[in-house]
């Protein structure tokens, strides 16, 4: 079941990142767009319902939650890059994102202009990061970590890649 679950694995987070770890990272988050309208955005109706493991979220609902987290992430990065005060995350709710009507039954055709609009927004912020802009850290209640920008990088392209996995074990 873990392995339908994580199928790359857990996030884990690095105490520092390289240059060029950090272009990986940027890169991963940039391509994934791209990625995902490629495998998804011909799909039928009965393809979009299909889940990846008893009780998972289905297809529709994957892509918009990977759209609604983008938007999250960069406002979470957003936030910390200009609120001295933001010392904990913002969090949501995303089971209960993930049913409302706009995840449900909105066309993933949306979802897809959502995620690569935010994420072209997402990529040029994160690519002016500084070293001072990468080590600011907030508290993230439900890991219980401190996490800096840096590691935010590293946890969206840990996402974006996780719920790729999960759509393509569903297609299978």
């Amino acid at each position: 079941m873990d392995n339908r679950k994580y199928p790359i694995g857990p996030f884990v987070t690095q105490d520092t990142y390289s240059a060029d770890e950090l272009d990986q990272l940027i890169s991963i988050i940039e391509s994934s767009p791209a990625r995902y309208r490629e495998l998804v955005e011909n799909l039928s109706p009965a393809n979009l319902a299909k889940t990846y493991r008893d009780g998972s979220w289905t297809v529709q609902q994957l892509v918009h939650h990977v759209a609604d987290i983008q938007f999250v992430h960069f406002f979470r990065m957003k936030k910390a890059l200009t609120e001295p005060d933001y010392k904990e995350l913002t969090l949501i709710d995303m089971n209960a994102w993930a049913h409302t009507p706009d995840a449900t039954e909105a066309p993933i055709a949306d979802s897809l202009i959502l995620f690569e609009g935010v994420t072209l927004r997402y990529v040029y912020l994160a690519k002016s990061l500084t070293e001072p802009m990468l080590a600011i850290a907030y508290y993230h209640p439900v890991r219980q970590i401190m996490i800096n920008q840096a590691q935010a990088l590293a946890m969206t392209a840990w996402h974006v890649q996780h719920h790729l996995a999960h759509i393509k074990l569903a297609l299978s």
